[in-house]
Parts: structure tokens; C-alpha cells; sequence
């Protein structure tokens, strides 16, 4: 699974990398050696919602696993859902979670798909009424009809271990912790993004090759073509984009264009 990290990178190269995981109660423990626990799980307190600011990675303004598109929200604010709940453990422990940081499978973590990172809910177990806070840093479940991958440590205090998933409901909690209400449905990610969108359709070392696909560009109608020139490397590296687009849907519209005219490689690039 990890090596089809590779093509969803390049969609959201520059937004930040999205983890691929598509766990299920078979596989998502794999590995041959388990990391020593905590002497009392149990005691293991809760994450404590605080301020913090969105993840430089893994939050880009969409993403595509196996060929499904998943829209990161604009804010967490209001965010609540029932559904069913898995969990992941000393198969991925140490690797990198989709905001960078290093997966602790004793940790009070979680995975969410399109809730911004990082995020804090509340997760309780319907079936039994059992409540937990956890930190969302990652990315995940892949796996039609879950909504939340939880830790080890949060899977156990929920008692969910050994059935492997549990109905839940799961709330957004602010700094302050305050919460939000369960709606009678889910809540759909937004369409549109808060941050504009750019299309990269090329990188050059040769602004003269950058100016000649550029006046392509406008020649074919696309006024929103420009030049953007980093210098931070050993020579200057000339990338031509297409923005700001306002919407995913703008964004979709303009890629089915560039088709159109031929224009290969087009993807996802940071503002």
C-alpha cells in the first residue's frame, strides 16, 4: 500500500502528502514485532484540545486514493458523524502519519479523511457509552462504511480491540471544549476551498522555454497563465501555473481544458 504513496504525492505535491492506508481488521495489525506497552493502558489520559495551527502537510485542498477524490474541509467547526470506527496498530507504528509526525500506536491519535490536520474529536462507543478525546494526525480508513481510524490505545479504552470496529458517533472539540452537536446526517465536506488553487503546468530551468509555453497558453485562451521563478535552488527554476481557480469544480473544469489542448502534466500546485 505504502508504495502507492508515490502517485498520490505527485497530485498533491507542494499541498502536502496524504497517507494511502486502506487497512481492514485483517491486515492492519501486520508486522513482526510489537512495541512494549504502557504498563496501564487504561491510565493513558486523553488528548486535551488546544490551539494549533493547520499542518503544513496533509492538508491539501483534495486528494485521490484508488481512484476516489476526498476534499480536506476548510475548518473542523461543527463537524459531527455516526458511523463505524476501526483501528490500527504496531503494523504502522513509527511511520510517518500524513501530517508528518510519527505514528505512537500508544498515543491518543486518531486518522479521519477530510477532517483538517490536526483536529481533536470526541469519539464515543454507542454500544457500550464509552467516551474518548483524541488528536487527528492522520489519514484514513480507506475502507467503504468507516469513518475514523483509531489508535490502539483509543480502540482499547473503547473496548473495541478484539471486534476490531464499533459504532460510533464522532464531535469535533474546540480549544475551549466546547463541542458540537450531532446533526440527524452527516455533515458533507465543502466544495469549495478556502484557499485558491493553481494549476502547474510546467518547470523549466530555460525561461525561454517557460515565455514560449506561456504564450501557448494565452494564444489557446487561458488568461490566467503566469510565470512564477524560484531562485532558491542552484539555478532558477521557472514553473508556469494556471490561477488562482476559486473551486475544485474551476480546478476540474480547467484540467478537462488542458486536455483538451493537449497539455500534459498539469497537476496540483501550492499557492
Amino acid at each position: 500500500m505504502r508504495r502507492a504513496l508515490i502517485g498520490i504525492c505527485a497530485v498533491a505535491l507542494l499541498a502536502g502528502c496524504v497517507s494511502t492506508r486502506n487497512e481492514s481488521t485483517d491486515n492492519r495489525n501486520r508486522g513482526s514485532a510489537l512495541p512494549a506497552p504502557p504498563p496501564d493502558i487504561a491510565a493513558i489520559p486523553d488528548a486535551v484540545p488546544r490551539a494549533e495551527p493547520r499542518s503544513r502537510y496533509g492538508n491539501p485542498p483534495f486528494y485521490e486514493v484508488f481512484g476516489r477524490r476526498y476534499q480536506v474541509m476548510s475548518t473542523a467547526d461543527g463537524y459531527a458523524e455516526r458511523g463505524l470506527a476501526s483501528w490500527y496498530g504496531p503494523g504502522f507504528h513509527a511511520e510517518n502519519t500524513s501530517n508528518g509526525e510519527r505514528y505512537d500506536m500508544y498515543a491518543m491519535t486518531a486518522a479521519h479523511k477530510t477532517l483538517p490536520l490536526p483536529a481533536y474529536v470526541q469519539v464515543t462507543n454507542l454500544d457500550n457509552g464509552r467516551s474518548v478525546v483524541v488528536r487527528v494526525n492522520d489519514r484514513g480508513p480507506f475502507v467503504d462504511g468507516r469513518i475514523i481510524d483509531l489508535s490502539y490505545t483509543a480502540a482499547a479504552k473503547l473496548d473495541m480491540i478484539r471486534a476490531g470496529t464499533a459504532r460510533v458517533e464522532v464531535r469535533v472539540l474546540t480549544p475551549s471544549g466546547a463541542g458540537s452537536s450531532l446533526p440527524e446526517r452527516p455533515l458533507a465536506a465543502p466544495v469549495a476551498t478556502a484557499n485558491p488553487l493553481y494549476i502547474q503546468v510546467g518547470a523549466f530551468s530555460s525561461l525561454d522555454n517557460a515565455r514560449a509555453l506561456l504564450q501557448r497558453l494565452f494564444a489557446d485562451g487561458i488568461d490566467l497563465a503566469s510565470i512564477r521563478s524560484d531562485q532558491g535552488g542552484a539555478q532558477p527554476l521557472h514553473r508556469v501555473r494556471i490561477g488562482p481557480l476559486g473551486s475544485v469544480e474551476e480546478f476540474d473544469r480547467m484540467m478537462a481544458r488542458l486536455a483538451e489542448l493537449g497539455v500534459a502534466g498539469g497537476r496540483l500546485a501550492g499557492e
